[in-house]
Order: structure tokens, then sequence, then C-alpha cells
């Protein structure tokens, strides 16, 4: 039986630019299938919803996430039940969802489980694009063993989130291949150190050039591609030398890596709100975070803004990514306004940073409101026209639709 709802009278933002006037956007059986003015007429059957000139956006993108886990320095999966983690990430993700961002790309965390539990309808979430784990080198952002001899991973290994400690191209790519026959999307891997470590330093390098294009390798033999932690410059230019896609953070990006990040063609997801979220955590007296953490994420939140920003201005393109499960679930529309706030961007800008170019690295059709485009909406309460409303923007949510379907 088909299903068809058509949203009339809208402001839409189509994932590329604002129409003019209002327009209808027509969805059948979960796809776009018409969008303009007047179209709702020859849709046939179904559902209308009046906008009356309220703006339609296409499903938001998170390109960093992790849903397995939330909040920093927390040390509740070494303190909890094994399982519980499972069933709170359900609460996660549908908070991700009623947010405003109907697909996310976890960068760490959430194994094939996750994914296929929203694919069934079992638990209600975004659509997922998963890396499993985290490749780390030895001692580096991803290996949790503390002095003590005592593993405190952000996320721990089980059997469907193997360990991603690797040394040495040969290692990289056999872990490499061992979460892809896991159900990884793509990989992501630390080529710098972090803040959340205490035992690095964001400025230094990790993993050479011939294990990250070991790596890549792997990768790109998959259909894929990777996904680079990376906060130092030497750890950046790295990234980029090997083959990375995408350059998660970029704290202390310089001239020389933003050139090559233009070169090489390679995108940045700053994660503004990142170090935010330690530097609030760090107010709750029983946050557990140690003053090596507190101090980086001080130490770094400046030199971020500086670092994108120059970024920006020299033509890097920016998608958008929150790093939530440092800070709260639900919490990531924050982001868009430090993107415009913090370093620039225009409200188109931020919007398509959030929908049409982020699409480019999840593997559905989405962050568009065109033909053949998964039907992901966001509807909010008034008309969106200028970048200082993306301050309130969580605010303004009203309604969110998965495939033509309301999930609020």
């Amino acid at each position: 039986m088909t299903s068809t709802i058509a949203f009339t009278n809208a402001h839409v933002f189509d994932g590329e630019d604002f129409l003019d006037g209002t327009a209808d956007v027509v969805v059948t059986d979960g796809v776009v299938t018409a969008i303009g003015p007047g179209v709702a007429a020859q849709a046939g059957e179904g559902e209308t919803v009046d906008l009356g000139g309220r703006t339609l956006l296409p499903g938001l993108i998170d390109l960093h996430v992790h849903l397995a886990t939330e909040n920093a320095g927390s040390l509740s999966h070494i303190n909890d039940p094994y399982s519980l983690a499972y069933f709170q990430s359900v609460r996660y993700m549908e908070r991700t969802l009623q947010c405003g961002i109907t697909t996310v790309r976890d960068a760490g965390g959430a194994d094939l489980g996750y994914k296929q539990a929203v694919e069934r309808g079992i638990v209600d979430g975004p659509r997922l694009n998963i890396a499993i784990s985290i490749m780390s080198e030895t001692g580096g952002h991803g290996d949790g063993r503390r002095p003590s001899g005592i593993e405190v991973p952000i996320v721990p290994a089980t059997p469907g989130r193997p360990s991603g400690i690797a040394d040495g191209p040969d290692e990289c790519r056999r872990v490499a291949r061992t979460l892809f026959r896991a159900g990884a999307d793509h990989i992501k891997i630390c080529t710098s150190g972090g803040v959340l470590s205490p035992s690095d330093d964001p400025r230094h390098p990790q993993f050479t050039v011939d294990e990250i294009k070991a790596i890549v390798e792997v990768a790109e033999a998959h259909d894929s591609y990777v996904m680079a932690h990376a906060q130092g410059a030497p750890g950046i230019r790295n990234a980029l030398l090997g083959g990375v896609k995408t350059i998660e953070h970029g704290i202390y990006l310089d001239n020389e890596t933003i050139e090559l990040m233009l070169e090489k063609g390679a995108w940045l997801v700053p994660t503004l709100v990142a170090p935010l979220n330690v530097i609030r955590a760090a107010e709750n007296p029983n946050s557990g975070l140690p003053p090596a953490v507190v101090d980086k994420a001080h130490r770094v939140a400046d030199r971020h803004s500086e670092a994108v920003r120059a970024a920006y201005e020299a033509g890097v393109p920016i998608a958008m990514g929150t790093d939530t499960g440092v800070g709260p679930h639900g919490s990531n529309l924050e982001e868009l306004w430090l993107m415009h706030d913090v370093v620039g961007m225009t409200l188109t800008e931020v919007l398509r940073a959030t929908t049409s170019d982020a699409a480019a690295f999840v593997q559905q059709d989405v962050g568009r409101l065109r033909p053949g485009s998964l039907g992901d909406a966001v509807v909010l309460n008034g008309t969106l026209t200028d970048a200082a409303q993306l301050e309130h923007l969580p605010a303004m949510i009203e309604q969110v639709y998965l495939g033509g379907l309301p999930v609020l």
C-alpha cells in the first residue's frame, strides 16, 4: 500500500539553498517524489502537512558521534553491568533523532548490532554508518592501558567490537580487515594524541605514513575510506599524505597543513563543541577526569577556534560533526551555532555542511530534499532566515521525519 505525505506552503532549504517563496515537498513510500510550488496537488491521496511558511529542512547529518558512550571521563563501563551500556544507548539514539539528526557517522563504539537494531525497527534511531572500533597505535589515543596496567578504554573491546590497536603496516592491514569483517562502513584512526587520553599529547603524531597508507589501501579495497582523529599538525600531515579523506578536530592546523588539505581535497570535521564539553564535564567535582585531561581541554579550546577559522577562510571544505558522546547526546545542534559564531560561516554554509556536504561521507541518498532522496525532514516552528537564529535552533525543532514518518 502506497504511503504519501505532502508538506505544503513550506520555506524550504533543499540541502543546497533556500528555495524562493514557498514550495511543497512530497514523500511517497519514504522517498521524495516531487518538490516545487503546488506539486502537492498532483500527489494523490495521503497526509497533508500545511507549514504556513514555516521552514522545512532535510534531515540533518552528524559526521562524528559516539553512540556507545556519554560524558567525558565516565567510568560507567568499568562500574556498570556489561549489558547496561547497550540499553543506555537506546536513549542516546532516540535523543539524537529527536534533535533533528537523522543520519550519523559513528566514530567508534557502535557495532553492527546497533545498526541492524535501527534498520529492523527494534529501536528508534538515526541512520547509522559505523567504524566499529578506533584504530590506534600502542600507547596512542585509542589505547586505554594506564601506567597501573589497568585498561580504561573509551569503549572496551567486545566480540562485535574487536580491538583497534595495531603497529606496523602488516598489522594495520589485518586489523582494518577485521573491522570490515565486523561490519564497519569506514575506518577511524588516530594520527595524533588527544584530550581525553591522559598519557599522550595532542600535538604529537601517531601512526607512520606507511601504516596509514596500509589502512587506506584496505579501506579503498572495500570501496570505503578513512577518517582520522588528527589534532597536531604533524599528525594531520601524516594523515593527508597517507590518503585520509576527513580530518577530525584539526586543533593545531597551520598554514602548511591547510595548504596540504586543499591540495589533497580533504575535508575538515571540526567538532568545535568537543573541548567545551570536556571543560563543562570537569566542572562536576565527581567527573573523574584526570587533571592532565582538563588542562589539555583548556589549552586547546582557543587554538581550535583559530585553526578552524583559518581553514575556513582559506577555502578548506567543512562538514558538521560534534564528537557527541564526549558531551550529552541530543545537544548536537550547538555545533551549528559555533560554526557561525566562532568560524564565521553563513547560514547557508552551515546548513550545507550539515546536510548535502556531509552526505558525501555516508552511504545513503540523504541530506537533500530532491526527487529520489530519502524522505528525512525537519520541521521548524518558525521561519529560519538569519544565522543568529542558529543559537536557538534546538528550541525551533517542531517535528522530525525519518523516511516520511514522524519520530516525535
